[in-house]
């Protein structure tokens, strides 16, 4: 049985909160632009379907992912958003359909997982409390992208503490894909989640320091937002620097959001 049963039910939890912002919607909402270029609510939902899916296949049956690994080395530029368009394509009560059979089928994998194994990914191997741990923080930020589109304002809960957590383990891959070495000491993050219980990740006595409320990190990180949109402070240069190149995700460096305001 595996050990990231709290994770597994947080990452219901999200889920279920994106399928009653989509659920609901009629069709011409799925065609709404979201902020990420070139997807649409649609794309978002199929994104993260079409990743569910491939979680599925590296838990199930690592032999068979090992063949999605080289589909996507032959095509590193696209595969993800030739996943994204495809389901995209869909009528909206299929691919909700598929989406929601995706998922609850990854759900059931990762809690019948034996304790301590670990599952062949697109970048090194995850437990299963990593897997389910990256799908709620890609599941929280393609759902702001979603909740964005609809214009509607989210009510932030302390499932974000997970997003946070892999926003701060993520600190030296965010360095390194910018060109930069990583800082040899440790951080020292303090951030209050949204029921107001602080939530804290390395040494007390540490210089190098970032504070500030949990949701406003999590923007950052999966950037959600511009830094000068948030209220981050952060305490040393090491700090400093860490909040102008954070991610929380894979691959190279993204572009993120304009600051409000800025000139396009």
């Amino acid at each position: 049985m595996s050990e990231a049963v709290p994770v597994l039910d947080d990452l219901r939890s999200e889920s279920e909160e994106l399928d009653q912002l989509v659920g609901g919607s009629g069709d011409e909402r799925w065609a709404l632009a979201t902020p990420a270029a070139g997807w649409t609510v649609a794309h978002q939902i199929a994104h993260l379907a079409w990743t569910d899916r491939a979680s599925v296949v590296a838990v199930t049956d690592p032999d068979a992912f090992g063949k999605l690994v080289e589909e996507a080395l032959a095509a590193p530029g696209s595969f993800v958003d030739d996943g994204a368009e495809e389901g995209a394509g869909l009528p909206p009560a299929q691919l909700l359909a598929r989406w929601r059979e995706g998922r609850e089928e990854l759900l059931a994998a990762l809690r019948a997982a034996p304790r301590g194994t670990r599952f062949p990914w697109y970048g090194p191997p995850m437990s299963a409390t990593s897997m389910a741990t990256a799908r709620l923080m890609e599941t929280w930020a393609h759902g702001q992208d979603v909740a964005d589109a609809l214009g509607v304002r989210r009510t932030p809960t302390d499932r974000l503490r997970h997003v946070a957590h892999i926003g701060v383990r993520a600190r030296d891959f965010s360095f390194g894909v910018h060109g930069l070495s990583a800082p040899g000491e440790a951080f020292r993050v303090e951030l209050v989640l949204p029921s107001g219980e602080l939530w804290v990740q390395g040494p007390e006595d540490a210089l190098q320091r970032v504070t500030g409320p949990a949701l406003d990190f999590c923007l950052l990180v999966t950037q959600r937002a511009h830094r000068d949109d948030l209220s981050l402070r952060a305490e040393g240069p090491d700090a400093e620097r860490w909040l102008d190149v954070a991610q929380a995700f894979a691959g190279p460096a993204g572009t993120g959001r304009p600051a409000k305001g800025a000139t396009p």
